[in-house]
């Protein structure tokens, strides 16, 4: 069957399959070689790699970047906050988007056409840094966690993708669950949410990663160092090229200290991604089931 199929088609159609295939072998090439070259970076010898640039020479290979990123006290109270700040993060803002997709998704519920066009509208217009800074002052929350992990805690779009779920769940599974005597809350979490576990899965991944690599609010409420998460500290090596002083501290010359921040860039780099490398093998069987299902019935 695949081979008269294959038969079918065109000298064109072959022609737009071989382009395609082209550029996403150009798109995967271009996003595997980037990340490759910083995995062995972090291995070379600084001197090596400055005045060498890669090598498979394993004589020139050290683990003094990854020594120096883990015995640093920083990372570590860093990682730690980026978990906490991810995890709370991403169970708060997916708990309340699946709330509030419920009701938007009963077409029995009044004023849901007024309440989608609100939601619409915050997607698109926002109250600008100065009044939402104004405002987490205001509540108290300057340099405190709520500060990270409330104001962005729903998201509209999630909202869109779990309210289009649950119009693809069988009216018949509600109806059952009524006549057995089930409340709405009862339906809601003991009948509705293991039916949905492959959006929870997919929505959890995207908070969490969308957290994790957040660095910006962090910046503007966090003043207290014991309080910011990881990507600060990374943004500190990469951008600003200020590496921890403990980490370069015993370092003699400027030259030295210089080779090795730019070895730390990349150690670190490393450090900060492996918790996403981990996740991601876990998660990627529920896209499938959690997207293509919330984007195509409705």
């Amino acid at each position: 069957m695949e081979k008269n199929h294959l038969i079918k088609l065109t000298y064109r159609d072959r022609a737009i399959i071989r382009i395609g295939y082209l550029l996403l072998a150009a798109f995967v090439i271009s996003i595997i070689v980037p990340v490759l070259y910083i995995i062995v970076a972090s291995f070379i010898d600084p001197v090596t790699l400055q005045n060498k640039g890669v090598t498979f020479d394993f004589d020139k290979w050290t683990l003094t970047a990854y020594e120096r990123v883990l015995s640093n006290k920083a990372i570590w109270t860093g990682f730690g906050n980026a978990i906490l700040y991810s995890v709370v993060y991403t169970a708060l803002s997916v708990f309340i988007t699946l709330l509030v997709a419920f009701p938007m998704s009963r077409p029995d519920f009044k004023g849901r056409k007024f309440f989608n066009i609100l939601f619409v509208i915050t997607m698109f217009f926002g109250g600008g840094l100065i009044p939402t800074y104004l405002l987490v002052s205001n509540l108290g929350m300057v340099n405190t966690i709520w500060a990270v992990v409330l104001p962005g805690a729903f998201s509209v779009w999630n909202m869109i993708i779990a309210r289009t779920y649950y119009k693809g769940v069988p009216k018949e599974l509600q109806e059952a669950a009524f006549v057995d005597g089930a409340s709405e809350v009862t339906y809601f979490f003991k009948v509705l949410m293991p039916v949905c576990a492959p959006l929870i899965m997919v929505l959890s991944l995207w908070q969490f990663v969308g957290m994790w690599n957040s660095y910006f609010d962090a910046m503007i409420y966090l003043n207290d160092s014991a309080k910011q998460p990881l990507q600060l500290v990374l943004r500190s090596i990469l951008i600003q090229n200020q590496p921890e002083s403990g980490m370069i501290s015993d370092m003699q010359s400027t030259a030295a200290r210089a080779q090795l921040a730019e070895l730390l860039k990349y150690a670190t780099i490393i450090v900060s991604s492996f918790p996403l490398l981990v996740m991601y093998p876990f998660f990627q069987k529920y896209f499938n089931k959690g997207i293509l299902i919330g984007s195509i019935k409705g």
